[in-house]
């Protein structure tokens, strides 16, 4: 690779102006190897560093997989950095002695750092890797941390190896080319295979920069992945390493600690009280059969679908989320009541892959019963969810639900319900140069869990720091009102007193005594990813005044109504004179608990306006 004084030169790029780093080139290429059938793997990148957040970019670290009969090797490592000094290019090579090894019980660690690494170097680094492990052929990360102008990816697969390609990610590709070579792995006695010969290329792509509303970074970072499906030998052998959803469902419906514990009335004998199982109507009772399960069990906060057993939980009454909800599964069944698990990978573990069964995708499960046509979607794991509430770290698309009668199939996960964040405030009166007036607050949905949470632990430290965090009014008298951790609602009253912004005779005051959004969330230049919430959100928010006879309304807001593409959300706020009293109405409505990426700028600027609304609105009043 050559470094130019024009790439020394540089000291910002024009796509991103917070980039600690712009990758200039990466390039990879995998092959088998014609002789030891080994994969080897050869990557070079160059970089320049732009701010000093990004001279950790000299640093660089490689893991090594080490198996019971082998172990991945590195070859060949070369790094250099090239800085300018006094117009001229300055070369410092790495050394030996920079590079470093950590040895664990499953991987070798290599670590080297490149030398004088600084503001406006070019680094570049070069190395080999080479393994046996040829299961899951190199991966390769288009995206990461830094923007990347240029990305080349080059594979070279024998006919006999087949895999899986997996692209993620939302960026398209440059160059996707493919070709055949001819005997690229010869063997005696006249045994060959033609290769596969592909390239990927990507150019100008986006730092991948995490930003709110979002799952793992895994779902999105735009790369392509590889899992081996077939592997044929030279003499005629097959091996199938990639199962069916059939053979799956086969598999699992045998597992001990799945199919062994699913539908099995044995492992409930004697559980549920005599006052459960009498109930007559299905939905009554399968109610009271979850809220059984939520108030007699705990989770142990593990995931595991390992050493799962419904048996010992209904015991020590602690288990995992496997041991709990498949309990439920159990419980509802023995009642007659239709119900199937759903196998699930959470927000933080990443989207299932659904091109082909990947079982270690999944580390979490729900149930799904059918009730008079209605679907309910459960989990017993979180005492402050309601019948019918899934816990957030299970919002994730989708799942796969295993009726071991008929077949699996894919379930979608979404949430019907809108949640909500309601605030009613009412100022009665104007006493000693003081607004006197009361908020009423209602917390729908996934709005509630929080504060249901926070209340049942410790009322009196919700109630003080729920006084402590108004520092702009005096709350005299704070109350909880029909609290019930198994209702989806929660709701809260209390007494204000306001001490508006004099001037003279007149008031200037900003309605939003409570604020939804103290600043917009989305700050991103670009964003490449989708925006999501997990469920369909509303805030609402109104002001009523009653003006009495000692004030007098000068000045009230503008109507504002503004809505997001296609219906998909909108934002309304008005201010009107009736009867003697002054009332404001503000809601923001997010219709989709999913936005796709390109509605980021419509998104950021329907939040910049909401943002503004909330901190300069100004009423002004006088007194009388």
């Amino acid at each position: 690779m050559t470094v130019t004084k024009s790439d020394l030169e540089l000291n910002s790029y024009s796509k991103d102006s917070t980039a600690n780093a712009l990758v200039i080139y990466d390039y990879g290429n995998s092959f088998i190897d014609e002789e030891s059938f080994w994969l080897r793997f050869q990557t070079e990148q160059k970089i320049k560093i732009l701010r000093t957040e990004g001279i950790d970019r000299g640093q660089f670290e490689v893991q090594l997989y080490k198996g019971k009969s082998s172990k991945e090797k590195i070859k060949n490592i070369k790094g250099t950095t090239y800085n300018l000094e006094n117009g001229k290019i300055v070369k410092t090579h790495l050394t030996k002695t920079a590079i470093f090894e950590e040895e664990n019980e499953n991987y070798t660690l290599v670590k080297f750092v490149l030398p004088n690494v600084k503001v406006g170097s070019v680094i570049t680094v070069s190395y080999e890797t080479q393994s046996r492990f040829t299961t899951k052929y190199q991966p390769w990360f288009f995206q990461g941390n830094d923007p990347v102008l240029y990305s080349e990816y080059n594979t070279s697969i024998p006919a006999n190896y087949e895999y899986h390609k997996k692209l993620v990610g939302n960026i398209p590709l440059d160059t996707h080319d493919l070709s055949i070579k001819r005997n690229c792995l010869v063997l005696g006695y006249g045994a060959s295979a033609d290769c596969t010969i592909s390239k990927f290329i990507m150019k100008n792509i986006p730092a991948y920069k995490p930003e709110d509303y979002t799952t793992t970074a895994l779902n999105y970072i735009s790369r392509v992945e590889y899992e081996m499906s077939v592997f044929r030998t030279f003499d005629g052998k097959i091996d199938e390493m990639s199962k069916t959803w059939k053979d799956v469902d086969k598999e699992l419906k045998i597992d001990s600690d799945f199919g062994g514990q699913i539908s099995k009335r044995s492992l409930v004998k004697g559980v549920l009280p005599d006052s459960i199982s009498s109930i007559s109507d299905n939905l009554t009772k399968a109610k009271s059969i979850y809220k059984h399960v939520i108030n007699n069990y705990k989770w142990n906060g593990k995931f595991d679908r390992h050493d799962v057993s419904v048996k010992t939980l209904t015991k020590e009454k602690v288990g995992s989320a496997f041991e709990i909800n498949l309990l439920l599964e159990n419980l509802l069944s023995s009642e007659d009541i239709k119900v199937f698990p759903v196998l699930m990978s959470t927000r933080g573990n990443g989207l299932a892959t659904k091109v082909y069964p990947v079982l270690t995708d999944f580390n979490y499960v729900i149930v799904k019963a059918i009730i008079d046509d209605e679907i309910y979607f459960l989990d017993a794991t979180d005492p402050y969810l309601a019948y019918g509430e899934l816990p957030f770290r299970a919002l994730n698309q989708y799942g796969r639900l295993m009726d071991f009668e008929n077949g699996s199939y894919w379930e979608n996960i979404t949430v019907k319900d809108f949640s909500m964040r309601i605030h009613r405030v009412a100022l009665s009166s104007l006493e000693d140069e003081q607004l006197i007036g009361n908020i009423q607050s209602t917390f729908r949905g996934y709005h509630s869990h929080n504060p249901k949470q926070r209340y049942d632990e410790n009322p009196i430290t919700y109630l003080d720091k729920k006084i402590n965090n108004h520092t702009d009014i005096t709350i005299d008298n704070l109350e909880v009102i029909n609290f019930n951790t198994s209702e989806s609602n929660f709701n809260e009253s209390m007494d204000i007193v306001l001490e508006p912004e004099f001037i003279g005779n007149k008031i200037y005051l900003n309605p939003f005594i409570i604020k939804f959004f103290e600043k917009n969330p989305f700050q991103l230049q670009e964003r490449t990813y989708p925006i999501d919430f997990g469920y369909k959100d509303v805030y609402n928010y109104s002001m009523k005044i009653n003006l009495n006879e000692n004030l007098k309304v000068l000045e009230i807001p503008k109507t504002v109504n503004y809505a997001l593409p296609n219906h998909s959300g909108n934002l309304i706020f008005n201010a009107e004179l009736q009867n003697n009293e002054l009332i404001l109405y503000f809601k923001v409505t997010f219709s989709l608990p999913i936005y796709p990426a390109e509605y980021y700028p419509y998104l950021k600027s329907f939040m910049d306006k909401v943002v503004e609304l909330q901190n300069n609105t100004v009423i002004i009043l006088e007194k009388q």
